[in-house]
């Protein structure tokens, strides 16, 4: 027989997480356990006993995220435009860098606390190549851009620190990836 889950305990759950969500999008994933508890007003052993290993926690975090990131990135293999595909997954990405830092270090680096999204990286950079062979058949990137190139672009991105003058390094990025003399469109 398995015992319910008590009322305060779920409570205590979901805040952890809720909490955990925020620092890590703040701050990134090696944030310390005993901050996230200090966070969210609770003991460091409430923290633990709830989440084991930073990694459970992580996973608690970021999955919805994670799910959120698989829906658009199928969003963007339906759109019929290639460049409106490629660019607007080069944007979609700046815009989560803006907002969740832990994300980004899940998806796109290699963070062991993010194990548990391996296949979510995997099938990512899967479908990015896909975008950009999309965009290569349609004429809309360069003949000489190749995934790798991208992915730098994406880099930069993620390493970009300030918010300010993030949109325009995309544009400026997004442009150098165009064939000479195309038109700069921005997708919002």
């Amino acid at each position: 027989m398995t015992r319910k889950t008590r009322v305060d305990a779920a409570h205590n759950r979901r805040h952890i997480v809720a909490v955990a969500r925020a620092a890590f999008a703040d701050e990134g994933l090696d944030l310390p356990m005993r901050d996230i508890a200090r966070r969210s007003g609770l003991g460091v052993a409430t923290v633990h006993r709830h989440f084991p290993a930073r990694a459970d926690l992580v996973t608690a975090a970021l999955t919805e995220h994670v799910a959120e990131c698989r829906a658009d990135m199928r969003a963007a293999l339906a759109e019929p435009d290639p460049w409106r595909a490629l660019s607007g997954t080069v944007r979609g990405f700046a815009e989560h860098r803006l907002r969740d830092r832990g994300l980004n270090e899940a998806l796109f680096g290699s963070h062991p606390a993010a194990a548990a999204f391996a296949a979510d990286r995997r099938e990512q950079a899967r479908a990015l190549r896909q975008l950009v062979d999309r965009a290569h058949a349609a004429g809309a990137v360069r003949p000489d851009v190749s995934v790798d190139d991208v992915r730098v672009c994406l880099a930069a991105i993620a390493s970009f620190r300030p918010a300010t003058g993030l949109h325009r390094l995309v544009d400026l990025l997004l442009t150098g990836l165009r064939p000479c003399g195309a038109v700069p469109r921005r997708t919002e």
